[in-house]
């Protein structure tokens, strides 16, 4: 488990001179903020790469979780730890407190990957085969950014309500660590939730919104199979499980297809094939694993039905025997439109008018979503990639994965700004 480090925090900054004061409010607030994110800049950076060199696995987060805790009470703030162990939330009074004031909840996550870090920079991961390859380090530390800038301008941000910080662990899990977020009962009450998650198919500068679903649906299946086993040299005296395995593979997808209304609505994906050991031996036992995904809430819910009998169908001719474990995984991110033009209107204030920019829903899944099975929300994509770079514009999940540290400061930002206007039109 990495020690605890923490990068020093600089003090507050809560004056900025007279250029401000004689703007309207909102203006005046955005203004604050923005000084508060330029002087805090360097600092964001490095205490995004501090997380990065010291990434942890799902439901391990405790040396990160002490981290952000420490950050928070610098700030003054009373951090709640969550009874799972990791994770945590905060919450920041905006204005004078106000029986019945709104609350609004910003999310990140914690965790990391279990990869390796293949980058040739100072900050790589010290951590063998954990890192930080989902940027989740990034959304970490622009919620703390948010945070920072929120406090600055909370006692006169001209409204009064809560932000909620939801520092949510194991979102590389399944079902996801937001699970147990809800189930402590921490966004009953919450108005709206807001959320960045990297995208490096998007240039620094830019966020990516929309309205309805943004990711898709994600379970996780594995399929048993057993024989009696033989010699390869007579496969048709047993079940011939390695070509029983394959037919999955290759078979599975074509028969979901005639189940659904449109192909391609369920996509399955195997990525483990399990059986043997000794090329002469037709093996007794076998397993495939792989995941569920679509992008339809409605077929989500069908999803254990569809591929029982997709399975049923490739196998019942066969005298193999088989065991289907299906562990479901979250739903479509849906995005509410209120919320979103919440969001957008953030984005263009933080960004400039070409800062919002529509983005395509993806096969990729979030625990983000059982937020949104609850309470309206938004969550968006933050650009990461510099667009006078000459490397590629690697995914997610790549072990030479980076970002353009100038999204840090432009994730802070538009939270922030997401936050108080969330507050504003709540109450």
């Amino acid at each position: 488990m990495p020690e605890a480090r923490f990068v020093a925090a600089p003090a507050l900054h809560t004056s900025y001179g007279d250029d401000v004061t004689s703007t309207s409010e909102a203006a005046a607030v955005h203004a604050r903020i923005d000084a508060v994110l330029a002087a805090d800049e360097r600092l964001l950076i490095e205490m995004r790469r501090d997380l990065h060199a010291h990434p942890e696995l799902s439901h391990r987060e405790t040396a990160t979780t002490l981290w952000i805790e420490q950050h928070l009470r610098d700030l003054g703030l009373s951090p709640t730890r969550l009874r799972v162990g990791t994770g945590l939330v905060c919450d920041i009074t905006i204005g004078a407190p106000v029986e019945g004031a709104p609350v609004v909840a910003l999310r990140a996550d914690i965790d990391a990957l279990a990869m390796p870090d293949e980058k040739d920079v100072g900050y790589r991961s010290q951590v063998d085969g954990v890192a930080h390859a989902c940027g989740h380090d990034v959304h970490t530390t622009a919620v703390l950014g948010a945070a920072r800038a929120l406090v600055a301008v909370a006692a006169d941000a001209g409204i009064s309500g809560t932000v909620r910080l939801v520092f949510e662990p194991a979102e590389e899990s399944v079902p996801g660590g937001a699970v147990d977020v809800l189930a402590e009962g921490h966004l009953e009450g919450v108005a709206a939730i807001f959320g960045l998650h990297c995208d490096p198919k998007i240039d620094v500068g830019l966020v990516g919104t929309r309205v309805g679903a943004l990711t898709s649906a994600a379970d996780l299946v594995e399929v048993t199979v057993r024989g009696p086993g033989g010699h390869t040299a007579r496969p048709e005296r047993t079940v011939n499980l390695v070509a029983l395995l394959a037919r999955l593979v290759t078979e599975t997808q074509g028969v979901i297809d005639t189940l659904t209304d449109r192909p391609g609505d369920l996509r399955v994906v195997f990525g483990a094939v399990h059986s043997g050991d000794a090329a002469n031996v037709i093996p007794s036992h076998g397993l495939v694993r792989g995941s569920l995904r679509t992008p339809d809430h409605d077929v989500w819910l069908r999803t254990p039905d569809l591929f029982l009998e997709a399975v049923e169908q490739v196998l019942s001719s066969t005298e193999a025997t088989w065991e289907i474990a299906h562990r479901r995984g979250v739903p479509p991110v849906v995005n509410d439109a209120a919320m979103t033009e919440v969001l957008d209107a953030a984005v263009r204030e933080a960004l400039g008018p070409d800062g919002a920019a529509e983005t395509l829903q993806s096969w990729g899944g979030d625990s983000f979503a059982w937020y949104l099975e609850r309470i309206p929300g938004s969550y968006a994509r933050l650009g990461v990639h510099n667009p006078a770079s000459t490397r590629p514009r690697l995914d997610l999940h790549a072990s030479t994965f980076d970002v353009d540290e100038r999204a840090i400061r432009h994730g802070a930002a538009v939270l922030a700004l997401a936050a108080l206007g969330a507050l504003r039109s709540s109450t």
